[in-house]
């Protein structure tokens, strides 16, 4: 019987971690265990990873996850579980490698052969934003989302929402729809007043109108406002996931499966959604591997509705971007707003394996979210 051999992790630029699994019969499977600003934490969890699966059947995908969940005796939150994550999305490129046919297959075959898809701009002032949303436009996208604001306090002059209508209104002025993500950043006084600001704009979705730990917040801003609201980046598991959907106050849940469990878990949670007639559009402003694991995702599941990448421009920090690490750089072309769905075995990408070696050898310290203060000095969300 085949066994799990090795289970290696590499923390790479510009912020990601990856995963690659090794049976004894020489079968490799690649994931990623990704948590910006906290690589070392999710590493040092895969020591209790690999005491347990060293020697076990890479074939039991959910007999390991299981296992992996439940008898740590802790369990959730983002580092044990983006590590198992990582370990999944392994498990199952291992799996459809070995079978010579896609994940999505195994997960029960497409049900569409495009993904939708939407990537980030940045821009404080109109005229910056619509510039990047331009160029969006120019790589293929049709969607993009981009900050509501850098800067509000728990309550800050109206006058201050003024700038964001005016960069939504110039990114629609360009014929792009675009998601509006609050990050949190924004208290439940301003974010009221955002929402019902933003709204005649005709927003594609406002993302964490609030904190996730503020259920009752979500649930009254939902009911004030007719713009669909997106969360659950920060949410791991179908037990974060369950009051938001039972509370009514969600339309578009976004797990990201580098920090949610993985393809395992993230199946669930979009069935889960499904029952609460609620879509799905996964986080994802990560690495290759977490991208390719979302399309199987996106591929087989039916209130999926679109799909967040890192291509160049926001996210290419220090010279390495999504496309870094992989050995076919046009399997992400964005043509009309989508991608096609990934046709090779596994996850569907190949991991140019000696340069990742190469850049693991060289990291010298971990990324950071950088810190954020107002203008009287005070910590902001980042």
């Amino acid at each position: 019987m085949t066994r799990i051999a090795r289970i290696e992790t590499f923390r790479v630029p510009p912020r990601w971690l990856f995963v690659r699994v090794e049976t004894d019969d020489g079968a490799v499977g690649w994931g990623e265990a990704s948590l910006e600003g906290h690589a070392e934490a999710v590493d040092g969890a895969f020591a209790s990873l690999r005491d347990r699966f060293i020697g076990a059947d890479p074939a039991r995908i959910e007999d390991v996850w299981q296992v992996a969940y439940r008898l740590g005796f802790y369990r959730g939150g983002p580092v044990l579980m983006s590590a198992l994550s990582g370990l999944d999305q392994a498990l199952w490129d291992i799996k459809g490698r070995m079978l010579g046919v896609p994940v999505w297959q195994l997960l029960g075959g497409r049900v569409r052969d495009r993904v939708a898809v939407y990537a980030w701009i940045g821009g404080d002032r109109p005229d910056e934003v619509a510039e990047a949303a331009r160029a969006r436009l120019a790589q293929g996208f049709k969607a993009v989302k981009m900050n509501a604001t850098a800067d509000l306090g728990w309550l800050d002059s109206p006058a201050t929402l003024d700038a964001t209508v005016a960069r939504v209104a110039a990114v629609r002025a360009e014929g792009l729809d675009v998601g509006l993500d609050f990050h949190g950043r924004v208290h439940r006084p301003m974010a009221k007043q955002l929402a019902a600001a933003v709204a005649p704009l005709r927003p594609l979705f406002i993302e964490e109108p609030l904190l996730s730990e503020h259920l009752d917040g979500i649930r009254e801003i939902s009911r004030m406002t007719h713009v669909p609201i997106a969360l659950g980046e920060r949410l791991y598991s179908r037990w974060d996931f369950r009051p938001f959907f039972e509370a009514g106050c969600v339309d578009i849940v976004q797990p990201d499966l580098a920090h949610a469990g993985g393809i395992s878990e993230c199946r669930r949670i979009a069935a889960m959604a499904e029952s609460y007639d609620v879509a799905i559009a996964p986080h994802c402003p990560l690495g290759p591997i977490a991208l390719a694991a979302c399309m199987q995702i996106a591929l087989t599941t039916s209130n999926f509705v679109i799909q967040e990448m890192s291509l160049g421009i926001h996210y290419n920090i220090g010279g390495h971007d999504l496309l870094t690490y992989m050995r076919d750089p046009h399997l992400f072309d964005v043509s009309d707003g989508m991608v096609a769905a990934l046709e090779g075995p596994g996850l569907g990408i190949e991991i140019d394996e000696a340069r990742v070696r190469e850049a693991a050898a060289g990291m010298t310290a971990g990324w950071r979210n950088p810190v954020w203060r107002g203008p009287d000095g005070g910590v902001r969300e980042w």
